[in-house]
């Protein structure tokens, strides 16, 4: 059967849906307060154990982990490896696109002048630069959230999914790389563009063909 828009978003529904409320939440934060406030609003809440896991958290959207996990599906299935790597590849080369035309800096910049109100996690780099909108690493992992809740046979893991990329999202304004902004609009890059390439390259007739479904053990086994 021919993939299309809405069997694409029938199949993420339990990762879909809930995220348009937490979409039109973050919508509603961003018309009730500046970009300033929810940023040391963020900044003041913190403790040790959150200090520990936001780094570790923050890895998952890492283009790499895509890359890792990617590898291991072609261990299974080939088609399953394809569609998730790519969707990265495209989405980030959008995000890219977006970030180094934007003059956007990141809070250690933006705050320059009063540096010593951030409050920053010991031990982890903060990255300079004007390139902070939208988040790599939250178009990284709603990205992958969406491929996965569309590959995976158990729906309902979608919202399992979401809540990780969402704690992805929250680690990059923690560990204080990006704003709200920037994690709000990364994850709606991840999601629709993942859903409008779902539709059009898993709808192609190459990617039907039997041989797309093995993986390496299958092919080994046959």
């Amino acid at each position: 059967m021919k993939t299309g828009f809405k069997e694409v978003l029938f199949k993420i529904r339990y990762f879909f849906i809930p995220y348009l409320a937490v979409l039109c939440a973050c919508l509603v934060i961003k018309l009730l307060y500046s970009k300033e406030q929810i940023y040391f609003a963020v900044n003041g809440i913190y403790n040790s154990l959150f200090d520990f896991l936001a780094p570790y958290v923050t890895d998952i959207g890492d283009g790499l982990s895509i890359i890792l996990l990617s590898a291991i599906l072609l261990f299974f299935s080939y088609r399953s490896a394809f569609l998730l790597a790519s969707s990265y590849l495209v989405t980030s080369i959008v995000a890219q696109a977006i970030k180094y035309s934007v003059y956007s800096p990141r809070p250690r910049i933006y705050f320059e002048d009063q540096i010593d109100k951030l409050r920053f996690v010991k031990d982890v780099y903060v990255v300079g630069g004007i390139q902070s909108f939208p988040s790599g690493h939250t178009v990284t992992a709603f990205s992958a959230g969406v491929a996965i809740a569309y590959l995976i046979q158990n729906k309902l893991w979608g919202m399992a999914l979401l809540l990780v990329a969402i704690l992805v999202g929250y680690s990059r304004m923690y560990l204080s790389q990006h704003f709200f902004e920037d994690v709000t609009a990364g994850s709606v890059i991840g999601v629709f563009v993942t859903v409008a390439w779902l539709s059009f390259i898993d709808s192609k007739k190459f990617i039907k063909s039997p041989r797309w479904h093995r993986g390496i053990i299958k092919r080994w086994a046959v």
